[in-house]
């Protein structure tokens, strides 16, 4: 994966880890969330998303990045530890990036 990838996936997992907080609450009760396994089936099937990146955020609870290379969908999905997984951000024109570093001492 390249740095910039990286920072992208960062970037995209810090602010589904940030909107945690304020969203599950609210996406529960919206009716966003559902078991991790049936989620994952319904964005492979509905729009042939995979896993692209995950990582921790807060509480232990598991960002993870799906997205389809075909369509460029995209969702940000936050799990927690009771296994119940919440649909936190979604869009289309995923792409997957790959650009060189910057030279030291300058800025990205």
């Amino acid at each position: 994966m390249t740095r910039l990838m990286k920072i992208f996936h960062l970037a995209a997992l810090t602010a589904a880890s940030a909107l945690v907080l304020a969203t599950t609450t609210e996406a529960q009760t919206r009716g966003h969330c559902a078991p991790r396994d049936h989620v994952v089936l319904r964005l492979a099937d509905g729009f042939g998303e995979t896993r692209q990146s995950m990582g921790l955020g807060g509480d232990n609870a598991v960002v993870e990045v799906f997205a389809s290379r075909q369509t460029g969908s995209w969702t940000i999905t936050v799990t927690g530890t009771n296994g119940i997984t919440c649909l936190v951000a979604s869009g289309q024109g995923f792409e997957e990036l790959a650009e060189a570093l910057p030279a030291k001492g300058e800025d990205a």
